[in-house]
């Protein structure tokens, strides 16, 4: 186990009703003005943009808004965020969506002090000094974002889709009501799940030996995901399916299965460059890209593989053939992504293959990805070719 250092400062507000609680968390954070960033418009729809407003004006919280946040959040709209936060003299940047709108809050907040572009963080890896504070009310168990110290942005120009990571951008709070997940749609709710999976697949495969504790932790959240994912799609009013779902998305992104060990992060750093093309759903992408990702790098470390497939997924291993384990994993979790509405090949995500050489030159953009098996740009297109469903 590797030395660490562990620090979660999000406070965690989670139930129901608790987005009422955000104008009076605001006010103890010392906040006088905030800025309302959120998406294409559904909290709207759902009565939770009035029931924010409601509460930001009960606790005496002046607020400006900014909505039109997509998937795959743009670069252009930061601008746009960071110009409206300076001119109003904005002191918190409170997100309401899920975490395409956390990551785009994210960025405006650590780029209102900042004197240049903001995308020097993400593109040149240029420390931050300072950030505004960020809270958030999630309305998606997915990405992890509301308790991260991470953003992914993607620049128009290019479509470049770079990650940053800086501590003082982890949100000052976070409001997960599950309820607020319940008018999701399945391909949504689908989607996140797969996102949850993939953040704790990331981080299963390391080459740090002894980790027993975190692998069982990580083992653990996965039977959870794989067990209320299907819940809450065949019964999506279903309150406890979504608690677990929301609170697995938190536990599988907040840093505490991070501990001890390096996670690997190849799959989504290849899916970045599918999303920032394409335009697809995170999830959605890497149901594809990790099977392929596995595929082509099990050899590595066959007893992890093998390991994983019987601990998680209940398959009873092979001893004669441990590959064959391994492969047949593979099928069961491909055959369980489809179960639940996901693609698991270019084709079915909708995605043509006629740009293949360039993700994969896109995934290298500063040189080889993964911790586990360092992928080149030669590797990574092997990978996304393997996307297209053949081994």
């Amino acid at each position: 186990m590797k030395n660490f250092v562990y620090e979660s400062p999000t406070k965690i507000i989670f139930g129901k009703g608790t987005e009422l609680q955000v104008g009076q968390e605001i006010v103890e954070k010392g906040a006088k003005k905030v800025l309302l960033h959120y998406g294409g418009g559904s909290i709207k729809k759902t009565g939770l943009y009035d029931r924010v407003v409601k509460s930001l004006e009960e606790a005496g919280v002046s607020f400006v808004e900014l909505g039109g946040v997509v998937p795959n959040p743009r670069l252009s709209l930061v601008y746009k965020g960071i110009e409206l936060c300076r001119n109003e003299s904005v002191d918190l940047v409170l997100a309401v969506g899920g975490g395409s709108v956390i990551d785009s809050a994210k960025a405006i907040a650590v780029g209102v002090p900042y004197e240049g572009d903001v995308w020097d963080f993400f593109d040149k890896g240029i420390v931050p000094e300072t950030a505004l504070p960020v809270g958030c009310i999630l309305t998606i168990s997915a990405t992890g974002s509301e308790t991260s110290a991470s953003s992914v942005i993607t620049k128009e120009e290019g479509w470049l889709k770079h990650a940053f990571r800086y501590d003082r951008i982890r949100p000052t709070f976070a409001i997960l009501n599950p309820e607020l997940t319940i008018t999701l749609p399945a391909y949504q709710t689908a989607s996140g799940g797969t996102d949850i999976m993939a953040h704790l697949m990331e981080r299963y495969f390391t080459n740090e030996p002894n980790v027993d504790l975190t692998d069982r932790l990580i083992e653990g959240t996965l039977q959870t995901v794989i067990k209320y994912l299907p819940i809450a799609l065949k019964d999506p009013e279903n309150y406890d399916a979504r608690a677990e779902l929301m609170w697995a998305a938190t536990i599988a992104h907040n840093g505490i299965l991070d501990t001890g060990r390096i996670g690997d992060w190849a799959s989504h750093r290849i899916e970045h460059e599918i999303g920032a093309i394409y335009d697809v759903a995170h999830g959605a992408g890497l149901a594809v890209v990790f099977p392929a990702w596995m595929k082509a790098v099990y050899s590595h470390d066959v007893a992890r593989f093998v390991r994983f497939f019987h601990r998680v997924w209940g398959l009873e291993p092979d001893f004669w053939n441990p590959e064959k384990t391994v492969l047949d994993g593979i099928a069961v979790m491909e055959n369980y992504f489809r179960s639940i509405g996901m693609p698991v090949t270019l084709e079915e995500l909708g995605v043509p293959d006629d740009r293949l050489e360039e993700m994969a030159e896109k995934s290298n953009w500063n040189g080889p990805v993964g911790q586990f098996v360092p992928i080149t740009t030669e590797k990574a297109l092997e990978i996304l070719k393997l996307c297209r469903g053949h081994i």
